[in-house]
């Protein structure tokens, strides 16, 4: 098992304003990009990333055995065609952005939706530096694959957490919803081809 951590110096901005809803290559009103400038520095400060990876050998017969659990998820099978390995991976930015979410719902609901979206797009980023580390080290697909998808069920997260112990490796609990907390948290299936 493979902990990492790290630092980004700066969040896709493109990214967090789709996760704001505005679109991306709509210009801005100075207000807007104001109050994302003081947020994504006040998101940066609090960043604390973390991520932590396993690399499993895979089988297909009557099950996908994905070497830590085994599944029937066709999409996920055809996601995996011709890999015989998979990078399972957990990934967070900490909680230090729930607590400014938390804290500017209570004042600023504004702040609130812009640190929300901010969050979002630095976990991505951290999950693209993290899957392009894999990639360096094992090869594998240019995209991820995460419960939820196709018909991928949420519940694998319990999976997910057990076989990289994901609480103990990087503070991040599943509650009994699957959903992950610190919220800014993913967890995802890199295919290894042969």
């Amino acid at each position: 098992m493979n902990i990492l951590t790290g630092r980004l110096n700066q969040i896709d901005r493109r990214e967090a304003l789709y996760y704001l809803g505005c679109g991306a290559k709509a210009v801005q009103p100075e207000e807007v990009q104001a109050l994302m400038d003081e947020c994504e520095q006040e998101v940066l400060k609090v960043q604390d990333l973390k991520a932590v990876y396993k690399i499993y050998d895979i089988r297909s017969d009557d099950e996908l055995d994905l070497g830590f659990a085994k599944t029937d998820s066709r999409d996920l099978e055809k996601y995996l065609s011709g890999c015989n390995k998979i990078a399972l991976f957990a990934a967070t930015a900490g909680a230090g952005i729930d607590r400014l979410i938390a804290r500017y719902s209570r004042i600023s609901p504004a702040r609130a939706a812009a640190v929300q979206a901010l969050g979002a797009a630095l976990v991505e980023g951290w999950c693209d530096e993290v899957h392009s580390g894999i990639i360096a080290s094992f090869g594998g697909k240019k995209a991820r694959f995460s419960c939820g998808f196709g018909d991928l069920p949420l519940s694998m997260q319990r999976d997910i957490f057990c076989a990289l112990d994901v609480t103990k490796s990087i503070g991040v609990t599943l509650s009994d919803n699957f959903f992950m907390v610190p919220t800014k948290s993913v967890t995802a299936i890199v295919g290894i081809p042969l």
